[in-house]
Parts: C-alpha cells; sequence; structure tokens
C-alpha cells in the first residue's frame, strides 16, 4: 500500500509547479530542453511565465527563469520583485541564480536538481552566498520525479 505522507513544505507548491511543468512541456516543440518557470506576485497569482527558448531565438540568455524573471518585472513595472517566488522545474544554474539575487525574488521553488550545473544548492549555492546583499529561500525537490522524467525523456529521445 503507498501512503503519502503530507509534506507541509512542498506540497503547497504543487499547483504553481504544474504550471511549470505545462511550460517546460511546450519547450521541445522548438527543439529547447524542456525547462518551464513561473514567477508568483506577493499575491500568489502568475505574473511571470518562461520556458527554454534558446534554439527557438538563437538567445544564450533564453532560459525560462530569466524569461519569466523579465515578463514578471514588465508586470510589476520594475525590476525589484519583492514579495514574488520563482517556480521552476529544474534547479536553476549560475546565470540564472545571478538574476535571482538581482531580481530580489523572495523564494525560489524548483522540482529537479542538477548536478552538473545547478547553482541553488547542488553544485553551487549562488543564491544563498552569504558574501551577496540578497539571499532568497529555497525550496527544492517539488514534484521532482515528474520534472526529472520530463528532461529524461526528452534527452533519450535524442
Amino acid at each position: 500500500m503507498n501512503h503519502t505522507v503530507p509534506d507541509p513544505v512542498r506540497d503547497p507548491w504543487h499547483p504553481s509547479m504544474q504550471e511549470a511543468l505545462a511550460e517546460a512541456e511546450r519547450a521541445p516543440a522548438t527543439g529547447d530542453v524542456p525547462v518551464g518557470a513561473v514567477v508568483l506576485g506577493p499575491d500568489g497569482t502568475v505574473i511571470g511565465r518562461g520556458r527554454n527558448e534558446r534554439e527557438a531565438t538563437g538567445d544564450p540568455t533564453g532560459h525560462a527563469e530569466v524569461l519569466a524573471i523579465r515578463a514578471a518585472a514588465r508586470t510589476m513595472g520594475e525590476w525589484r520583485l519583492t514579495g514574488c517566488t520563482l517556480v521552476v522545474t529544474l534547479e536553476p544554474c549560475t546565470m540564472c541564480a545571478g538574476a535571482i539575487v538581482l531580481s530580489r525574488l523572495d523564494r525560489v521553488v524548483y522540482g529537479a536538481a542538477d548536478e552538473k550545473a545547478g547553482a541553488a544548492g547542488s553544485l553551487w549555492d549562488v543564491v544563498r552566498d552569504r558574501r551577496l546583499n540578497h539571499r532568497p529561500e529555497v525550496v527544492s525537490g517539488v514534484l521532482a520525479d515528474r520534472c526529472s522524467a520530463l528532461l529524461t525523456e526528452f534527452f533519450r529521445a535524442r
């Protein structure tokens, strides 16, 4: 019998991660790695969305997190995303971790860990580096199995 133990830290983020997964699922249509992200405003509504678009646009900064952060800043009308949360299917890389810190996001929630390039606790921990002026809260492992499976399927098909 499978008894799922409630997880009060990760469970509340499931609906938002479903939104990020929906973005991720659209990325392979352009040959992009299936990573998706949403930014939630202070009230919990989605104010920015993004999915990897490096292949689609030829832009090396076309990561899901960067695109979602840009969209959220447009929605908010400013670059400071205080009170906001980034929800992303894969642990952010160093570039995205830098964008998270610089945009003053309160929190980053991610699904799958990235042992090769993760900068929110796996390989590096840029987002919680005490030398920086802002350190968002990190919640890891939200729907990690689903997020990982999406990536595994993509790379196996290649």
